[in-house]
């Protein structure tokens, strides 16, 4: 198998899973976790199961959020093998310039470690802003605990690490690992953003697809092997996956059983990489198995919840006897996935009143001027307009996900004014006789957006909200006027 090939297939049974096992898990999973977007299952290093809910697709990127913490942690490990630093080295070693005037005696002790396991001696996580540098920032903020002794979570730590990487090696961390991890793992076009000093951002912004997960993760349960190459230094993959610090007391929940180097140790002897609102790569070798999963959720504890009860027991030694028709039960499931669209019915009534119409809103903090609604054989268009989006045209399927483009629906993380155009779909329905409901899928992150328009005489009250957010899920309602 070269780098570029697929992951090898193979049934649940002959690698030692049951199909009706998994098949409880989907079911579970699809029903029970608020918005699941894929799911893969590697053991002995196939893959088993896999799964996407549409309109989430198998050759579509997914941003990784603090998952891309892990790769930054990598791309230490390399810099540390290739001799270009030293876990051990002095932050302040590589940013003379932009260190305070007369350094505290903790951020003069702060080493590389500590920013590889979040025990920088920071009580608050260091804001970034567009005014200095992300890094002069960072050496700003005051270090009142020893460092190495107060875990924080802290995503700026990881971008320091990212800032160290390029200053050492001249590239950036998505440059560096182009070669080294990226191309022998046949993780094709990743991409990542950077801050205004164009530094990969480090601590999230990584782009790649669910198998891309399972591939990271096959690597980290392999010790670093693959193909018969020794990619990342087998003692990385050890002390990255080991836990380094402890982080918190509770027995029964899984981020509080110690932190490495940008990984988390889970119950069960597993650990993991993860992303805001459900990016997982969980690795579990007592097992030999790896889960790779996105999703949109508001409780990610739920879904490690979920593969402790549901996928953890069902990994046994051996090859169990084929079960074919339950198999193809299974394999039935997860072609069948989809994220919930609005039920109701195609049109109304009151549909033909309303379509074409343009109803105008007083200014508002989401910036839409207008709106109308557009009915067209199979599907509804929604016409969307305002000083910053422009005109956007959105098809809503019934019963189906209709593609597209937007910036519409890209303000989902309320600590960015920027919109940026992203890819979307969209379903919706008529949910009464005055009222339809439409859900734009943002399905290149964990987004969908549910828009329910009410109309009555010459208004329409159009409420919002997210699947899941930074900030509150619930839009403010606007009321339109007919023009």
């Amino acid at each position: 198998m070269s780098g570029t090939e697929s992951l090898p297939r193979s049934t649940p049974e002959a690698q030692g899973v049951s199909s009706s096992a998994l098949l409880e898990f989907i079911a579970a999973a699809d029903t029970q976790i608020d918005s699941m977007n894929s799911f893969m299952l590697v053991r002995h290093g196939h893959v088993i199961a896999e799964g996407w809910w549409a309109p989430y697709a198998a050759d579509v990127p997914h941003v990784m959020y603090s998952l891309s913490k892990s790769f930054t942690s990598t791309a230490v490990g390399l810099a540390v093998a290739e001799g270009r630093l030293s876990v051990h080295d002095p932050v302040l070693k590589f940013f003379p310039e932009q260190a305070p005037a007369q350094p505290g005696d903790n951020l003069k002790a702060m080493r590389v470690s500590d920013l590889l396991m979040m025990t920088t001696g920071h009580e608050t996580e260091p804001r970034r802003s567009d005014e200095e540098p992300w890094t002069t920032s960072f050496l700003k903020q005051p270090v009142p605990h020893k460092p190495g002794t107060h875990f924080l979570y802290n995503t700026q730590a990881t971008y320091m690490l990212s800032a160290i990487v390029q200053k050492v090696t001249g590239e950036k961390v998505l440059d560096y690992l182009g070669p080294r991890l990226f191309k022998p793992l046949g993780i094709a076009n990743p991409t990542w953003g950077e801050s205004p000093q164009g530094v990969t951002l480090g601590g999230f912004g990584l782009n790649i697809a669910t198998e891309d997960i399972a591939r990271f993760g096959q690597l980290y349960l392999q010790k670093g092997r693959w193909q018969g190459k020794q990619l990342v230094p087998e003692s990385w993959v050890e002390a990255a996956t080991a836990r380094q610090t402890a982080n918190g007391s509770d027995p029964e929940s899984d981020w509080n059983q110690g932190y490495g180097y940008q990984f988390w140790r889970c119950r069960f002897g597993a650990y993991r990489g993860d992303g805001a609102h459900g990016q997982f790569c969980i690795v579990i070798p007592e097992h030999d198995a790896v889960v790779a999963i996105t999703s949109g959720v508001r409780s990610m504890q739920a879904v490690m919840d979920l593969v402790w009860e549901k996928i953890l027991p069902a990994l046994q030694d051996g090859k169990l006897a084929p079960d074919a028709a339950v198999h193809g039960q299974l394999q039935k499931k997860l072609a069948a996935l989809s994220v919930r669209m609005p039920q109701g019915a195609a049109t109304s009534t009151l549909a033909p009143k309303v379509a074409g119409r343009t109803y105008m809103f007083p200014e508002n903090e989401r910036g839409i001027s207008s709106l109308t609604v557009e009915v067209g054989y199979g599907a509804t268009t929604l016409v969307v307009r305002g000083p910053k989006l422009g005109e956007q045209r959105i098809a809503v399927g019934h019963g189906a996900w209709k593609n597209g483009r937007t910036t519409f629906g890209s303000d989902y993380d309320a600590r960015s004014p920027v919109l940026y155009e992203t890819a979307v779909a969209g379903a919706g329905a008529w949910t009464g006789n005055d009222t339809f409901t439409a859900r734009l899928c943002l399905y290149e992150t964990p987004y969908y957006l549910t828009l329910q328009l009410q109309f009555g005489g010459d208004l329409v009250v159009l409420d919002s909200e997210y699947s899941v957010r930074f900030g509150p899920t619930k839009l403010p309602v606007l009321v339109g006027r007919a023009q």
